[in-house]
């Protein structure tokens, strides 16, 4: 069982209205048997009459609660589903791990949360997109359109560079309280992020209890460098199904020449968030919600 401290818990009882409403429709806890792993996942049925179905792919070491005040929003009109990939979050551990797994954690949970007939659509952020990406690639046919957020596709003179600063996310570690644990939490890569209670939100979900001590739920050998080691840039250029790259205006990654390729990459359909940083679900949850729902509309009408 998780400990708040008192403090955290003031920082939810000040977060706004819609939060706090979003929060009383936090999901139904599932779980889907993928290739002998219990993938975790969030499922909220569409309010009204569905115009299709959305699963959301959180980034490196998250989980599905990266989208659990978001999944309600978005609820209206979709059947929508927020998945905790194999390694991370409530979701069961493998022995090996890359975007082929991940793509099979995709299919499952879409398997397991939506009936047929109905358009499905892939958000991805961050390292989520880049899974997402190879899903477009390798299955394109079985979904209406996929889109990535944030994820950084660096163009080719860049990438040995980010390799190099990239952190070692790997080891586990362990912390003898839930308030030490809490202290060292830290949004990758970092940034400012004006709306605490949705830091805490995710902080809150992030760390489980086990006989060493306090550490964050994922499983090392699903956080090593060489997640990255795949040609996801190669991946989503390849993606069949129609593609959009939605970015924070303020994100590490909007420099000119990246945004430039990823625009190349997905036909030049991109959409800016203002004011977001890399984590723009924390930073602008309301217009980023707007935007997913913008290229969606687009694709549904054309």
């Amino acid at each position: 069982m998780t400990i708040i401290d008192p403090g955290l818990l003031k920082v939810q009882a000040d977060a706004p209205d819609w939060y706090h409403a979003a929060m009383r429709q936090a999901g139904e806890e599932r779980f889907a048997d993928v290739q002998d792993c219990a993938v975790h996942y969030l499922y909220w049925p569409s309010e009204g009459t569905a115009q299709g179905n959305l699963l959301l792919v959180h980034g490196g070491g998250g989980h599905a609660h990266w989208w659990s005040f978001i999944g309600p929003i978005l609820a209206r009109g979709y059947n929508v589903a927020a998945i905790s990939l194999s390694g991370m979050g409530d979701s069961g551990t493998r022995e090996h791990y890359d975007a082929d797994v991940r793509v099979a954690d995709l299919r499952g949970v879409i398997a397991d949360a939506f009936a047929g007939g109905l358009p499905t659509f892939i958000c991805g952020h961050s390292f989520g997109g880049f899974m997402t990406s190879r899903f477009g690639q390798l299955h394109g046919d079985e979904v209406a359109g996929i889109i990535v957020a944030d994820s950084p596709f660096r163009p080719p003179h860049l990438r040995d560079t980010d390799q190099k600063r990239r952190p070692r996310m790997g080891n586990k570690r362990y912390y003898a309280t839930f308030d030490e644990a809490w202290q060292r939490f830290r949004l990758m890569p970092e940034q400012p992020c004006a709306n605490d209670f949705l830091v805490e939100h995710i902080a809150r979900h992030s760390l489980k209890q086990e006989p060493e001590g306090w550490c964050w739920k994922w499983d090392g050998g699903a956080m090593n460098n060489r997640r990255f080691g795949e040609p996801f840039h190669d991946y989503l250029a390849a993606a069949t199904c129609r593609k959009a790259y939605i970015f924070g205006e303020k994100s590490f990654f909007n420099e000119p020449d990246t945004l430039a390729y990823a625009s190349e990459l997905v036909g030049g359909h991109v959409v800016g968030v203002p004011e977001a940083y890399h984590h723009i679900m924390l930073d602008q949850p309301l217009a980023f919600v707007a935007a997913i729902r913008g290229v969606l509309a687009g694709w549904r009408q054309a």
